[in-house]
């Protein structure tokens, strides 16, 4: 299905610094609870993301990723859920971090 260019300029995907992660046991799938900064204007927003195949929580401390900061808010167990972290899904759901190549200033928009 294909989108219009003004369908894309919706979707605000922003760079963000990983700030804390912690295990998420009540999560149906095995994930981690995360807090990311999106500096000065977003500030620090949480989610969860199934990324225990590929990540140990302290790898994913202080690493940059690309999420989606304009989803409204989704309730995931006990949990609350502020921005959608991106990345490569294999067919077995194995996820795998867009990031940016080089350190880039938080908040940054993707286009």
């Amino acid at each position: 299905m294909e989108i219009t260019w003004k369908d894309f300029e919706k979707v605000e995907m922003r760079v963000g610094t990983i700030l804390e992660v912690d295990d998420f046991p009540e999560a149906k799938k095995p994930a981690y609870q995360m807090r990311i900064d999106f500096g000065e204007k977003l500030g620090i927003r949480k989610t969860s993301a199934q990324l225990t195949k590929r990540y140990h929580k302290e790898d994913l401390i202080g690493r940059q990723i690309v999420a989606v900061v304009n989803f409204p808010r989704k309730q995931i167990a006990t949990f609350m859920s502020e921005c959608l972290i991106m990345g490569a899904v294999d067919g077995e759901g194995d996820v795998v971090l867009l990031h940016p190549d080089l350190k880039v200033e938080n908040g940054l928009r993707i286009a």
